[in-house]
């Protein structure tokens, strides 16, 4: 699919990152079976610009992970239509992201797994999330989220126990 990532790193980004980003952001969308060309921005952040950001977005005073800006209201599985597409680029602007590289380090520590993993799993939390998912509740809708995040992830051969 011709699908396009943009990335924006606003802090030293080690190599190989932007690509871990693209692969996973990529599959995420191939994953979802997203047929119409869409356009995914990433800012690549640290958590001092993404805790202004959260503040001035969600009225949360902390940093966070990752956040995501959806284009359009999704419900999981809708998927974005050819006539919702910019007329200068042809393709449909799904959303944007922002991930807290320092974040995803301090994570992948914690968890013991590696930071490709997490920077990989944050990317493709944030595509559901631009696609519609969610998981506010406890329940079935953060069920389905963690079930289509590792099933994503493990066709990227990442998996808990690193890649």
């Amino acid at each position: 699919m011709d699908h396009e990532v943009y990335i924006q790193a606003e802090v030293p980004t080690p190599a190989g990152v932007e690509e871990q980003l693209r692969r996973a952001i990529l599959a995420a969308l191939e994953e979802e079976k997203v047929a119409t060309p869409c356009i995914v921005e990433v800012c690549v952040t640290g958590d001092q610009g993404i805790h202004q950001t959260n503040l001035e977005m969600r009225g949360v005073d902390r940093p966070t992970d990752v956040l995501s800006f959806p284009m359009f209201e999704l419900l999981p599985g809708e998927k974005p239509q050819p006539d919702w597409a910019d007329p200068d680029t042809g393709k449909v602007p799904l959303g944007d992201m922002m991930l807290s590289l320092e974040r995803a380090n301090a994570q992948a520590e914690e968890f013991g797994h590696s930071p490709e993993r997490e920077v990989c799993y944050l990317a493709v939390h944030s595509v559901l999330h631009l696609l519609g998912y969610d998981h506010l509740d406890e329940g079935p809708m953060k069920a389905q989220m963690r079930q289509r995040e590792e099933a994503i992830l493990g066709k990227l051969g990442i998996t808990r126990d690193g890649p």
